[in-house]
């Protein structure tokens, strides 16, 4: 299948080499010249625009930094240029109004799209097995799957247009703020002299057990290999996890949600970013207490 790739960052440079590799012709697009020079040693056929790639697509998958630039991408680039046959799948992480303005403009143009944002961070989008959640139609979704599956190991119907967008933000304000929860719990056991590893060993099999904890561990030497083994650089930016978190902010806002344990942990990232620490793995914020 030939499919063009737009947005060739930290996540979608290792996507768009991991469909490469399942044979699909990639065409792929990015500003930067590092980005484009790794797509080409990775399989994929590179160009100068958006237009360019797009030409003769069969899909068009995206993976860019906001909703204005995803809207932009859209309506400037992609719809008009790509053949009406190609189904859009953007796999952003944006707002769920924008993006439901996105799929309602595709789908008037004659286009099937789906917002398929991603859970998984740098390590899951290099090794494919990335989780998608999908917001569209059963008959876009039914075309979107499969493509999907060569980047990730689950990929869940989420429901209509918007309803994946949706399902990430929910799902990133639990992870922010367990993550604070985990990290404050693993500062309590050190000040009450318990051994990391050992309440690690305790905590991951009891009801403390939490992604954040037994895959993501924030304590350097404990657990699975994590980016606290590196420093906390890599995984998944603390700015990128601040900007979920206003995401979140803003649908519970525009639903009348009250989120009292989210709008704290959107605080403290913010204070933490702020700090200058917006590139350091999220799970540094341990670091602050």
């Amino acid at each position: 299948m030939k499919i063009a790739f737009i947005g060739l960052g930290n996540m979608g440079g290792g996507m768009a080499a991991n469909l490469a590799k399942a044979g699909h012709e990639v065409h792929a697009f990015d500003l930067a010249e590092e980005a484009i020079a790794r797509a080409q040693e990775n399989g994929c056929q590179t160009y100068t625009s958006v237009r360019d790639a797009v030409q003769g697509a069969e899909a068009v998958v995206s993976m860019l930094p906001n909703g204005k630039i995803v809207e932009q991408v859209y309506t400037n680039d992609v719809i008009g240029h790509a053949p009406v046959s190609a189904l859009l799948l953007d796999c952003s992480t944006i707002d769920v109004a924008t993006a439901r303005k996105v799929e309602d403009a595709a789908r008037a143009a004659g286009y099937e799209m789906v917002d398929a944002p991603v859970s998984g961070g740098i390590a899951a989008a290099n090794g494919g097995t990335l989780t998608f959640m999908v917001g569209g139609s059963d008959a876009a979704f039914a075309k979107a799957e499969p493509i999907l599956a060569r980047m990730g190991k689950a990929v869940i119907h989420a429901g209509a247009s918007g309803a994946g967008q949706a399902a990430k933000i929910c799902n990133n304000m639990i992870l922010g703020a367990t993550m604070i929860a985990t990290c404050e719990a693993f500062a309590l056991a050190e000040k009450l002299g318990l051994d990391l590893q050992t309440f690690y060993d305790i905590s991951s099999k009891a009801s403390g057990q939490s992604w954040s904890m037994t895959s993501y561990c924030p304590v350097p030497g404990v657990g699975p290999q994590s980016p606290a083994d590196n420093g906390y650089q890599g995984g998944f930016a603390a700015a990128l996890m601040l900007k979920d978190l206003k995401l979140a902010m803003e649908a519970a806002a525009g639903a009348g949600a009250r989120v009292p344990m989210g709008q704290r942990a959107e605080e403290l990232y913010e204070a933490f970013a702020a700090d200058g620490n917006g590139g350091v793995d999220f799970s540094g914020i341990i670091k602050t207490l």
